[in-house]
Formats: C-alpha cells, structure tokens, sequence
C-alpha cells in the first residue's frame, strides 16, 4: 500500500506528458518543413527502436555523467521515459488517424473557403480524435504496468516495495509478488473500463 501513491504520481504525469508528446510528434511528422519532419521522424524511431530500461537508464544515470544533464530527480526521469517512448508510439496512432480522414472532407472544407488551421480544427480533427480513442485507452493500460520499472531507479513504488517484503523473506516471494501482480490488476480496472468507454464513444454515429 505504501507504494500506491509512487505509482499513481508516476501514471498520472506519464500519461499528461504522453499525450501531448504524442499530438505534438504526430502533427510534427505531418510538418510541410522537412527539418522539423525529419527531426521528428528521427525522435519516433529512436524511442520506438530502442528498449524502455534502456532509456530510463540512460536518461537517470548517463546523460548527468556523459552531458552533465542532471534532471534533479528520480519521478522526472521516469516520467520522461515512460512519456517518450510512449509518446512516440501515440504520435503514429496520431499521424495515422489524422491521414486516415477522407480527402473529400478535406475537399469540402475547402470549397467553404475555410483557412488550412479551420479545416484541421473544425473537420479533420474532430474526426481524427474519434479514431485515436480506442487505441489511446490501450495505451493507458500500457502505460500503468510500464511504472513498474521506476523501481529500478529507487523509486519507493509498488513493485519497490514488494521487492523488500521478498528479500525479507524469500519463502513469501510467490505470494508477495502474487499481491503485487492483484495490486496492478486493480489499478488497471478503472482504466480497462475507461477504454471500453472510449470505443464506445469512437463508434457513436459511425454507420
């Protein structure tokens, strides 16, 4: 119970940070600029390429030692981590709802003399985000059980604490992990109902 609180900080600043790294990458990428493209399309293949502890690491232990970049704590670190890595994977749900949107809708919009940033605005991203929905909730799941891995940095997290109850006493370790593995379980059920609720809502009106 103690490590509840880790947790749900940890989840709660993935997820904020996530969501707008996703929709920022994701516009990005569809940049007419071939700079800002390019810089963008390096940073979502790098991040999706290369392992999530690996970057944790590098972001906690090797940028201060290699680049004397001290991010100043241990939760900024893994929120960072957790909210890149799976920032890029969203910005492609992003980029890919967004080129998704029927032409011809864009076509109309067009035809009503509506500027470049009111057809995204009014018509192709209203339509986008329904589309986005049921893939963004799978992604909060996803990211719940991703907080785990804090602990590897000495995040005083669930998983932190089950780790002392089985070095305490090895014979307990079934059952301490066990409690661990229940203790997600529930945390994630909010979320399982969340995303049912946001399929839901994608598919209202849609024939």
């Amino acid at each position: 119970m103690q490590g509840i609180g880790i947790t749900i900080q940890v989840l709660i600043g993935s997820i904020i940070l996530g969501y707008l790294m996703a929709f920022i990458a994701g516009f990005c990428r569809l940049s007419k600029n071939p700079i800002i493209k390019y810089l963008t399309t390096f940073y979502v293949e790098v991040f999706r390429g290369t392992s999530l502890i690996v970057q944790l690491f590098w972001l906690y232990y090797a940028l201060p030692i290699l680049f004397g970049i001290d991010l100043g704590s241990d939760y900024l670190a893994g929120v960072l981590a957790i909210a890149l890595n799976y920032g890029a994977y969203m910005s492609e749900i992003v980029r890919g709802s967004i080129l998704a949107v029927s032409k011809g809708q864009t076509e109309a919009a067009t035809a009503l003399n509506m500027s470049s940033f009111q057809r995204m605005r009014l018509v192709i991203f209203p339509q986008a985000v329904r589309m986005m929905l049921p893939e963004f909730g799978n992604y909060l799941i996803q990211m719940l059980k991703a907080t785990s891995l804090v602990s590897l940095i000495g995040m005083t997290d669930i998983l932190y604490y089950g780790d002392i109850l089985r070095s305490n006493n090895l014979s307990q370790a079934p059952t301490v992990y066990f409690l661990v593995l229940i203790f997600y379980f529930i945390m994630a059920l909010p979320l399982i109902w969340l995303t049912k609720k946001m399929e839901a809502a994608s598919k209202k009106g849609v024939a």
